[in-house]
């Protein structure tokens, strides 16, 4: 796990606990032992559960973790997802913050893969964005592959994304695309954010990897695919919902972003239970 996931932990954890968890301390006898598992309320696609493991163990390195579960595993409403043993104090005070990561996890994960089951049939690909919670995007887009998706770029260093912003700086498509190309790192991929068909054919003649048609109708999607007649791969993105994404599926079309895949998932129906 990396160093940044350890001081995430740490700090959830210090977070909730601060300077003890009064309760626990006042009603559990010190040195009482037992056992508890986290279950599922509800049918889900599970994500998080060695960032859950490491709160337990980063806790108390005593509690005993186990689990036959993984990442991406489709886990049924009661099914249990691992069951820990150990103090029982130790394991109250972990369990709130375990739980925190593993039902956002687990309900990014699982609303992911609603989109997924959308597109099936198709060759597209559903994609993340950078839409999401400040310090746990490496666990967020982990989540997003447990559900089928695939990630966009991680950051702003992985990816040339020439957004609009970037379009009103340079005065033109042709010339942003002509600036990036100057100073391209070898193998980094080219993707322009296109808002209009003026603006896809310019950014197609110029030559990129990826347009991205921003918030472009159907019918729009339609045209744009005819005019790119495969010199570029497409994303559409923008407003796309489970109840509008069958709208977007078009042969020419490779890629759907959505960002409320990440910053607007339902969190799944985790809880923990003393046995």
């Amino acid at each position: 796990m990396s160093s940044a996931l350890e001081r995430l932990i740490e700090l959830s954890l210090e977070e909730d606990i601060g300077s003890g968890d009064i309760t626990t301390d006042a009603i559990v006898p010190p040195g009482l032992m037992g056992v508890a598992k986290i279950e599922a309320n509800e049918d889900l696609i599970l994500s998080g559960v060695r960032v859950a493991e490491r709160v337990f163990s980063k806790l108390d390195p005593s509690l005993v973790w186990e689990t036959d579960c993984e990442d991406g595993d489709l886990i049924e409403e009661e099914g249990t997802i691992a069951t820990i043993s150990g103090s029982v104090a130790s394991i109250l005070k972990a369990e709130r913050t375990a739980l925190n990561f593993l039902q956002h996890l687990s309900g990014i994960a699982t609303f992911t893969n609603l989109f997924v089951k959308s597109v099936k049939g198709t060759n597209i690909k559903i994609l993340d964005t950078r839409k999401t919670t400040p310090g746990m995007r490496e666990l967020e887009k982990e989540a997003v592959k447990a559900g089928d998706g695939e990630n966009h770029r991680m950051g702003l260093y992985d990816r040339y994304l020439i957004k609009s912003t970037h379009i009103t700086v340079a005065g033109s498509v042709e010339e942003a695309i002509r600036r990036v190309k100057a100073k391209r790192k070898q193998g980094v991929l080219i993707e322009i954010e296109v808002r209009d068909l003026g603006e896809l054919e310019e950014a197609v003649s110029a030559g990129v990897d990826i347009v991205m048609l921003d918030n472009f109708t159907p019918s729009l999607v339609d045209e744009a695919v005819k005019r790119v007649r495969g010199r570029a791969k497409i994303e559409v993105s923008g407003n796309i919902t489970l109840e509008n994404i069958t709208d977007y599926i078009r042969d020419g079309v490779d890629y759907i972003s959505i960002g409320t895949i990440t910053h607007s998932a339902p969190a799944a129906d985790i809880h923990l239970i003393l046995v």
